[in-house]
C-alpha cells in the first residue's frame, strides 16, 4: 500500500487573473506572502495586459 498525504489546513489564496483557488505549497514554504499567482502562465497573462 502507498502512503498517501492528506492536504488539510494548509492556507490557501485566489489567483487575480484566473480566479480559482491555489493552495500553498512546499515550495512555497519561505515566500508564500509573496506569492500572487497560482501559476507562470497567469503570471505571463497578467503582465501582458
Amino acid at each position: 500500500m502507498s502512503k498517501t498525504r492528506i492536504k488539510f489546513n494548509f492556507p490557501s489564496k485566489v489567483c487575480p487573473v484566473c480566479q480559482r483557488p491555489f493552495n500553498w505549497r512546499k515550495k512555497w514554504e519561505r515566500c508564500w506572502e509573496e506569492v500572487i499567482y497560482c501559476s507562470k502562465s497567469c503570471s505571463r497573462k497578467r503582465r501582458t495586459k
